[in-house]
């Protein structure tokens, strides 16, 4: 795992090398072990990169790496699990006279003999690339399938001045002196509604995200008229499509064929020259993968898990039995409500643009403590997306069903009742999510009965109506495309489907991405391997979701190594009382940057959306943690990046 940057200055740069040397020194957390960069000043093209060695942990892997025959020269973020594989598969087609064990090696080689787009649909693995051709002059940037790895894109300065700049996070685009793009108030209005920016957005104007499973090609002509072509060398929707035209026979056969392709992901993954572990929270993800490592290890595997002091938030003594039955070698950490919250001022550099999943914090948490332990932790993250594990593929078909149920000239004043009761009842802090919901619900009896609707209200945390920023456009996102769910029937499939194209690469993959790699610390994410995604969407959803209870097919296989009574309980996922928290300890933080004369001055957010949320929150009428979490997030990020350039 490392991190990877790279410009291109359309007129020469006398300043090249120092430039880059800057930019990449920003991403030294990414590579704690090495750094290195390319450059080619006659072009102006220079490529950055700093190493965390996981293979060939010798001066011979490092990077920006040349290809045998110069042609290419590649900056790569990841790990391809099927490197040796694709070896032995170009010795069949030439002689290779092998200088390192890396993967980045054999990536680098097989671009030369078989061309990028058919070597990235060849591998296995996670990644973001850069690969510089300096025959024809050409500059190539690729992402991995599913987003696992980051990569920003786009442009800064103007006319003569303008540079092409890209890397795994934005601090390092913004190291570039001409870096002075503005805050992009669609894309802010988006995170308003998501909790985070969706592919291919960013925070500024001028920059993108490359969305997963694509490549970007620029020539110096591109570079001019400021226009990459970005296309796709494989498409998510087109292998659902092809798995559900191949379902499998019977249960049994499904069954099978998941644990192969889960125990082959989870014994590719465990290559590493550095010691490797795996996160537990006695989940059903976490659980499975642990199990599958520990079978096929002669010596007990290191496992973490956090615990916390808040009654109903704290899953150790679950992590800790499952732990113990699979004779794990088992470390926790308890953290405080203190512990926690000190980590919430280092969340805006973090994570460099706004994010507001607020489990970001036990997240960094645990990486941290895994790093003291081990260089690379293999995680259960992506069950949920692959095997329709989340509470709204069970509550979204029922809301549906019960909005259908109402006729239609009774829906508006039924909802308009329904939300006049629940603003004059005092609710318990225990009842405010159940009250949240029905807020929802009554959105979505008066708007529609479309399940795709009701959805995207689910996995919003901001209406649509709402104009929390003045002048913001309405930017399209992928939700937005209907014909990507196409000939899924079934809502929950669609469910899992669009999660797994939006929620995932943007929330849960960047989560844990920025969070490990604070520390320096590689993640590793079995369930997806693309093979695993095409097995499950050949299961039929009966193998899914079975009489109310999620991911029957993945307890199947979990109860061979684990007993089902140490797992069976209400999903809790990786959350922190961060509503009680801004009531009480973090009243003052927030009541600092929620200030409506701040807010104003500003000129991002409308403040008295912003009070009455706040208001509703502090007297515990409304629990508004979502919308206000995110509103912190923002204001605190923008206060960061204030500080940052009035030091510059």
């Amino acid at each position: 795992m490392c991190g990877i940057i790279g410009l291109w200055i359309l007129n020469g740069e006398p300043r090249l090398r120092r430039l880059i040397k800057e930019m990449t020194e920003t991403l030294h957390h990414r590579g704690p072990d090495a750094g290195g960069v390319f450059q080619d000043p006659e072009t102006g093209v220079a490529l950055g990169h700093r190493r965390l060695a996981i293979l060939d942990l010798s001066e011979r892997g490092a990077q920006p790496m040349h290809s045998a025959c110069g042609r290419y020269v590649i900056s790569f973020n990841g790990e391809i699990y099927n490197h040796l594989a694709l070896r032995k598969d170009l010795e069949s087609c030439r002689s290779v006279d092998w200088r390192t064990t890396s993967d980045t090696e054999t990536l680098v080689e097989c671009f030369a003999s078989w061309g990028v787009a058919a070597t990235l649909k060849r591998a296995v693995g996670m990644f973001a690339i850069a690969l510089w051709d300096r025959r024809e002059r050409a500059l190539t940037l690729a992402r991995d399938r599913f987003g696992e790895k980051p990569l920003y894109y786009g442009f800064v300065g103007q006319g003569t001045r303008t540079s092409f700049v890209f890397g795994s996070e934005l601090k390092a685009l913004r190291a570039h002196p001409d870096f002075d793009n503005p805050i992009d108030k669609g894309s802010l209005d988006l995170f308003l509604r998501f909790s985070y920016v969706p592919a291919p957005y960013s925070i500024y104007q001028d920059v993108s995200k490359l969305e997963p499973g694509s490549i970007l090609s620029i020539s110096a002509g591109a570079l001019a008229k400021r226009a990459p072509q970005v296309e796709r060398y494989w498409s998510y929707p087109a292998v659902v499509a092809a798995a559900r035209a191949n379902p499998v026979k019977d249960e049994r056969e499904g069954l099978a064929l998941l644990q192969k392709a889960l125990e082959e992901a989870v014994a590719g993954q465990l290559i590493a020259d550095v010691p490797v572990g795996a996160f537990l929270s006695g989940g059903v993800d976490s659980s499975t993968v642990v199990a599958l490592i520990q079978a096929q290890s002669s010596r007990a595997i290191k496992t973490f898990t956090v615990g916390f002091e808040e009654a109903g938030f704290d899953e150790a003594p679950f992590a800790r039995k499952v732990a113990k039955h699979l004779g794990t070698d088992h470390s926790e950490l308890y953290v405080t409500p203190k512990d926690t919250q000190a980590v919430i001022p280092s969340l805006p550099e973090m994570y460099d643009e706004p994010f507001g999943d607020s489990s970001q914090i036990p997240t960094s948490i645990i990486c941290k403590a895994a790093r003291r332990e081990v260089t690379v932790a293999l995680s259960g993250d992506a069950g949920d997306e692959m095997l329709g594990g989340y509470h709204r593929y069970i509550l979204g078909p029922k809301l549906t069903r019960s909005v259908q149920a109402v006729p239609g000239p009774l829906r508006k004043p039924l909802g308009q009742i329904i939300r006049k009761a629940m603003d004059l009842s005092p609710v318990a802090n225990g009842l405010l999510r159940f009250k949240d919901k029905i807020y929802k619900l009554e959105g979505a009896l008066h708007r529609s009965d479309d399940a795709d609707w009701l959805y995207r209200a689910l996995v919003t945390v901001q209406s649509e109506e709402t104009r929390l920023v003045p002048g913001a456009p309405r930017l399209p996102t992928l939700l937005d495309r209907r014909e990507l769910a196409k000939g899924l029937s079934a809502p929950e499939e669609r469910m899992m489907l669009l999660d797994s194209l939006t929620y995932l690469p943007d929330d849960i993959l960047t989560k844990v991405d920025r969070a490990a790699m604070a520390v320096g610390l590689e993640t590793r994410i079995p369930m997806l391997d693309h093979h695993v995604a095409e097995i499950c969407w050949r299961l039929p959803l009966a193998m899914k979701i079975r009489n109310g209870k999620t991911k029957w097919a993945l307890r199947q296989i979990l109860y061979k190594h684990v007993p089902a009574t140490l797992i069976e309980r209400p999903k809790a996922g990786f959350a922190i009382p961060i509503g009680l928290w801004i009531r009480g300890p973090l009243r003052d933080w927030a009541e600092t940057l929620l200030a409506p004369s701040r807010i104003r001055s500003e000129g991002y957010l409308e403040p008295s959306i912003v009070q009455e949320l706040w208001r509703d929150h502090r007297s515990a009428r409304r629990n508004c943690t979502e919308q206000l979490w995110n509103y912190l997030m923002f204001q605190a990020w923008l206060e960061t990046q204030t500080k940052v350039a009035a030091l510059a």
